[in-house]
């Protein structure tokens, strides 16, 4: 990865206020004297487009301002313009709408048998479960991954879309859309056959133990490579972690929300942890060969 150069401005231009925000954003950056200019530096393009944005707005640098999102988001782009920045993400979730839609949101369980995790008849007020393992050697692979489409309740499916919007674009912006293809499917994967081990056959689906698995992620990842797309208010780690600890003592269930998928949740946030460790280890190991090879 070669460095970019983001800005050329004059020696006479005062870029510490600048520099300072950049700082405060723990967005990586050098700053060097060439030919009669200083010369601003970035890891790559993307960032180098991001910072320049920023400075359109900002070249003083203002102290008390905070960027809650990625520098993308600065701007507060439209719709469209969001969309078009996290195809994978509104492609996911528009699978959940759709699935939603013929499933009546889980009150017509017959078109359901071919995404559980296990497939099911319905006999009279009884469902019945076929071995997971015949359904894996007839092929149907699938079946790890695509409980995670079925939602039971609009406010199941609201609550899941709002989180996998605001954490899924994210990854996007920042490592790619395959990239949370992939993270997508793993923590999907793992957290399902943990609830299945946790629970045995049951019904079971939602995209929570995902929603963890990004969570952890974004956490880790943060912790070890500080990125813009990746700061998030303290509260949002605070609150969800206070909700898994809820679920996990039962009362989530008490006060009528109905049977939640604790094992989902634990094994998507483990499984986060992880990718994010890895990831941010990886992100940081190179970051520090590239700004080695600016100095």
């Amino acid at each position: 990865m070669s460095p970019v150069a983001v800005l050329r401005v004059p020696l006479a231009d005062d870029l510490s206020g600048f520099v300072g925000l950049l700082r405060k954003l723990q967005v990586p950056h050098r700053v060097s004297e060439e030919g009669g200019q200083q010369v601003l530096w970035a890891v790559n393009e993307g960032m180098a487009e991001d910072i320049r944005q920023l400075y359109g707005r900002f070249p003083d640098g203002n102290a008390d301002v905070d960027i809650p999102l990625t520098l993308e988001h600065s701007s507060r782009p439209g719709l469209a313009q969001q969309l078009r920045g996290s195809l994978m993400t509104a492609a996911i979730l528009l699978l959940c709408v759709i699935v939603g839609a013929i499933s009546l949101l889980g009150d017509h369980l017959e078109p359901l048998h071919w995404l559980t995790f296990q497939d099911f008849a319905l006999r009279g007020d009884y469902v019945y479960f076929k071995p997971l393992a015949e359904s894996l050697q007839q092929g149907q692979v699938w079946r790890l991954f695509t409980p995670m489409l079925i939602h039971f309740g609009i406010l199941h499916l609201a609550m899941n879309g709002l989180w996998y919007w605001e954490l899924g674009r994210r990854i996007e912006l920042r490592q790619g859309r395959w990239y949370l293809l992939g993270l997508t499917l793993l923590f999907s994967g793992v957290s399902n056959v943990i609830q299945y081990l946790f629970s045995g056959p049951s019904l079971f689906g939602g995209l929570s133990g995902v929603l963890y698995g990004l969570l952890g992620h974004i956490w880790l990842f943060q912790w070890l490579a500080p990125t813009p797309a990746y700061r998030m208010p303290r509260g949002v780690l605070v609150m969800m972690l206070i909700w898994l600890l809820l679920c996990l003592s039962g009362l989530v269930s008490l006060l009528g929300f109905g049977d939640i998928a604790n094992g989902a949740h634990v094994g998507g946030l483990l499984v986060g942890c992880c990718s994010g460790l890895l990831g941010g280890w990886l992100a940081r190991r190179k970051l520090g060969t590239s700004l080695r090879s600016i100095e």
